[in-house]
């Protein structure tokens, strides 16, 4: 898919490392050296908004949303950068299918603010 207005976006993962308390198994590494790879068609956008008041104010609350392709390779974990945004995957990515036409959508991939 061709976005000619778009910006690019990278998918980081943390490499694993061994686990200091179990050697037989690994862990998610550190953020200093990830692998990453650019997520070819996608784009992030706002996908959703909430109106959220108290006693003594209100607010609106803007949700963010990876849109690619059904394929991608995104895992719960991973790091988005888009511009100079970066976001973290918090839920788990599918792609449901349309059991009556085997029509497949862009995935939507909800995403929260990574900081730090």
């Amino acid at each position: 898919m061709d976005l000619l207005f778009g910006q690019a976006v990278f998918r980081d993962r943390r490499k694993s490392a061994p686990d200091p308390y179990n050697p037989g198994s690994t862990i998610p590494g550190s953020w200093s050296d990830p692998d990453t790879v650019t997520i070819q068609g996608a784009f992030v956008a706002s996908s959703s908004s909430s109106s959220v008041a108290t006693a003594t104010r209100t607010q609106t609350l803007t949700a963010k949303s990876l849109f690619c392709d059904a394929a991608s390779d995104v895992l719960v974990g991973d790091r988005i950068r888009a511009g100079a945004e970066s976001y973290q995957v918090d839920a788990k990515p599918a792609a449901d299918v349309n059991p009556f036409t085997g029509w497949q959508p862009a995935q939507e991939i909800p995403l929260e603010e990574a900081s730090g």
